[in-house]
């Protein structure tokens, strides 16, 4: 629900010219990153398109630049209703009109928005797959213009990714339902090409245009280590107190593992929450409030959190236990360093592990009525991709190398040492492991990770850039409490360390960073300003 806002500027015959000046007004960028001109271009031309492009590279503005220019209703499939409101949020932040329909609304509220948004109110509207099928949503949508359908997360299409979502395979069925067909656009980051042969075939898409920028993050390190489970949560505590100001995720493979994870961080000092499916859903959509207002800093959570999280600051992922197949593993660890700046992705494990992922897969979870070779071709799908897994964790050459080749990039311009994987530094977990000087607890003078320590280096080589930093954070931190948004929304790390180093004077100083945008200005210019100013 929301006030009407002013219309973002429209064209009657868009160009890319045209979506060039929109993605600076609404986002404050001066240029496309890459693959997202040509997806756009694509999609101005009346063209399907499939954007293959890994978490932080910008998917969503591939649907949300093209939402904004065009007149009628842009219809966004997305999976997870608990960060449709987030999204909307981060949308009005950048004056573009955001609304969604689901189940947190109340059937009242659910009309209201649908007649608001046949009143023109809105630029695009976020649903759920199962959305698609309800009649009164179908003939909603056959009375309002709609010039575009995104589908997010498009890899949960597709029985042979590590998400798949039947009601997804209702989009094509929806898609031509519709007075006039728009071009579609699929987004995802992790899919093999086994997978985007199924996006293309179960969503319906016609020709598209297909951008696959590649899967590399060069700002993340990863590492992969061999430990008992008394041993990753020593190491943990170790880590998180040797990174106090740092924020980020580790992933366990049970309730009882997020249980006792999130327990000992608290009782060792470090503000946690936990997210699994056995709380009720007020409690964990409280928790994933918390964490991402930054009033904790580390969240404990089953893989029932953060398909498509939002939340940019991340500084480190660990998943304390073997994900079943690498496309989990790396959505996961991609959920850090969304921002750019550099973070860290962990993974440690343990033979149990392997034991217990065997088990898992051994469970015939398939519906009854699917006939038996698809079991059977399903069943040994799912060990290969648990395979590729188990060599990944257990690999002696370069781990960045092995993610890449796996989801078939060329490797021709790839170095076999990247220099920052546990691999190509001989890194070790014995950092984390070793008891503290200072008495029981663990001190942040005994541990040190190279990576970040590194950036840490980096960020105090001028005097007072690391002082600004933190003053720009707090900043932030309080006028997003004042507008109840997320303070990623306000300004990522990245732009504030732009910030930090351009130092701008004036408002049109300020402008010319990057992620700053026409409205940001407007809303937070003038007290940025002042604090790098000192007025």
């Amino acid at each position: 629900m929301a006030d009407r806002q002013e219309s973002p500027r429209k064209y009657e015959h868009p160009t890319m010219a045209d979506a060039l000046a929109t993605l600076g007004r609404h986002f404050g960028y001066a240029s496309f990153r890459p693959g997202q001109a040509e997806v756009i271009e694509a999609l101005l031309q009346g063209r399907d398109a499939l954007a293959v492009m890994p978490t932080g590279a910008g998917k969503s503005v591939c649907y949300q630049v093209p939402a904004a220019m065009l007149e009628g209703l842009t219809i966004v499939v997305s999976p997870l209703i608990s960060l449709m409101g987030d999204q909307v949020r981060g949308l009005k932040e950048a004056g573009i009109r955001g609304s969604y329909l689901n189940s947190t609304l109340t059937p009242r509220q659910q009309e209201v928005v649908m007649a608001r948004a046949a009143q023109g109110w809105y630029d695009l509207m976020y649903v759920a797959p199962e959305r698609l099928a309800d009649p009164r949503f179908r003939s909603f949508a056959s009375g309002v213009r709609v010039p575009l359908v995104a589908v997010d997360e498009a890899h949960c299409v597709s029985q042979w990714g590590q998400d798949f979502r039947p009601a997804y395979q209702g989009i094509a069925d929806f898609v031509a339902s519709l007075p006039e067909r728009p071009p579609v656009v699929a987004a995802t980051a992790t899919a093999t090409r086994r997978v985007r042969d199924d996006i293309v075939r179960l969503i319906g898409l016609h020709d598209p245009a297909v951008q696959v920028t590649g899967f590399d993050r060069p700002n993340l390190s990863l590492f992969s280590f061999m430990l008992t489970p008394k041993e990753r949560r020593r190491w943990m505590v170790g880590y998180m107190l040797a990174h106090p100001d740092d924020p980020g995720i580790v992933y366990a493979s049970t309730r009882k593992q997020v249980d006792q994870i999130a327990q000992e961080l608290l009782d060792a000092g470090v503000s946690a929450a936990s997210y699994h499916a056995g709380y009720q859903n007020e409690d964990r959509a409280e928790a994933q409030r918390r964490f991402e207002m930054d009033d904790v800093r580390v969240m404990v959570a089953t893989n029932a959190f953060g398909m498509g999280i939002d939340k940019s600051n991340v500084r480190f992922v660990i998943n304390s236990g073997l994900p079943l197949s690498l496309e989990e593993y790396y959505q996961e660890a991609g959920r850090a360093g969304r921002d750019g700046e550099p973070a860290e992705c962990y993974l440690l494990w343990s033979r149990g592990d392997i034991r217990t992922c065997r088990f898992l897969l051994d469970r015939d979870d398939a519906a009854p009525d699917v006939p038996e070779a698809d079991r059977e071709r399903l069943y040994r799908s799912r060990r290969a991709l648990l395979n590729q897994m188990i060599d990944y964790a257990e690999s002696t050459t370069c781990l960045r190398r092995r993610i890449l080749r796996y989801f078939g990039q060329d490797l021709s311009g790839v170095p076999e040492d990247c220099g920052s994987c546990s691999v190509c530094t001989g890194a070790s977990a014995d950092r984390y492991l070793r008891p503290a000087r200072t008495g029981a607890t663990f001190g942040r003078g005994a541990y040190a990770s190279a990576a970040l320590d590194a950036r840490d280096a980096a960020l105090e080589a001028t005097d007072g850039d690391e002082e600004l930093f933190q003053r720009l954070r707090a900043l932030r931190k309080r006028l997003a409490h004042q507008m109840g948004v997320p303070p990623y929304v306000v300004f990522t790390d990245a732009t504030l360390r732009a910030m930090v180093r351009r130092r701008p004077r004036d408002e049109e100083a300020l402008l010319q960073v990057p992620g700053v945008g026409q409205k940001r200005l407007e809303r937070y210019g003038q007290a940025f300003l002042d604090e790098i100013n000192g007025n």
